[in-house]
């Protein structure tokens, strides 16, 4: 198959990128280097320095993709709090170009990556499922609630099938502390440069945490799917952060010390989906285990740093 990933030099869709090639696809890569990174390119595959706002006529046009998989946005959600316009334009108004242009250049299927955590808000029950009510508490939240929404408009009047997939908290090498910054990433960035990490409020958030190289095959898995789902990736293991922050602990060979900052205005306390769905359907389940995965990404970031 043809397909385009955008995002694909940045963290998650990086791995999708390898997975694809690997399963002997053609991949094509969009991806303004924003907060993805040229190291992470997969060689064999095709790259554009390209936003997902600009004009894309000429790519669609060239490589005749059978597939988009959608991983290009503005993630951070103290940005998208900020400043909701700029939120909005890139994860809103840039999928659209995307979306239009599957449209006019016959692209069968969109896969969007969602988000779990930012869409239900704040839960009724744990672990979510996805028919929990969507009640996203952030511009951010709202932009990836609002693309779900429209892929729902153009499989009903144009025909375009779709994946839905709402992640939980991915971790994994290749995260980037500064652009996506996922709470594992920031600890490692700060353990690593002989800076003290700061566990925001009392530590007892919880969070599910799943693997990056899990995630990639729940995207290998729905690739085919001929049905427009939605569908969440998560472990639907609660873990809070004083439980990961002991765990990571755990693979140095000194101790670091646990210290705690001023609560985040806002932030959930619980947030936990289940994978169920997923499951029933393809046999999908987390093969990562918390503790496995955090040592190979630490020893990810120990190599790198070392290489610094």
């Amino acid at each position: 198959m043809n397909i385009l990933v955008t995002g694909g030099a940045g963290f998650i869709a990086s791995h999708i990128v390898d997975a694809f090639i690997e399963a002997g696809h053609n991949v094509v890569i969009i991806d303004n280097l924003s907060t993805g990174r040229e190291e992470n390119i997969n060689p064999k595959a095709r790259f554009y320095l390209k936003d997902i706002r600009e004009d894309l006529s000429l790519i669609f046009e060239e490589h005749k993709f059978d597939v988009v998989n959608h991983h290009a946005a503005q993630i951070d959600v103290r940005r998208s709090v900020n400043d909701p316009i700029y939120d909005a334009n890139v994860n809103i108004i840039g999928t659209l170009n995307l979306l239009q242009n599957c449209v006019k250049y016959k692209v069968k299927k969109f896969m969007f990556a969602s988000t779990g955590g930012a869409v239900y808000g704040e839960q009724d029950y744990f672990p979510a499922d996805e028919n929990h009510k969507q009640q996203p508490l952030s511009p951010y939240g709202i932009s990836k609630l609002a693309v779900e929404k429209y892929l729902y408009f153009y499989k009903e009047v144009h025909g375009l099938r779709y994946t839905i997939l709402r992640y939980a908290n991915i971790y994994g090498p290749r995260q980037n502390p500064l652009g996506e910054a996922g709470v594992v990433c920031i600890f490692l960035d700060k353990i690593l440069a002989g800076d003290q990490p700061i566990i925001n409020g009392n530590g007892e958030q919880t969070r599910d945490y799943v693997f990056v190289k899990d995630v990639v095959k729940a995207n290998l898995l729905t690739l085919n799917e001929e049905e427009s789902q939605i569908y969440n990736v998560g472990t639907g293991i609660e873990t809070s952060v004083n439980k990961l922050f002991e765990l990571i602990n755990e693979n140095f060979d000194y101790r670091i010390k646990e210290v705690h900052g001023p609560a985040k205005p806002g932030e959930q306390m619980r947030s936990v989906i289940t994978s169920d769905k997923l499951y029933k359907k393809f046999g999908w389940k987390p093969s990562t285990s918390l503790k496995d995965g955090l040592k190979e990404t630490i020893e990810y970031y120990k190599k790198i740093s070392v290489n610094k």
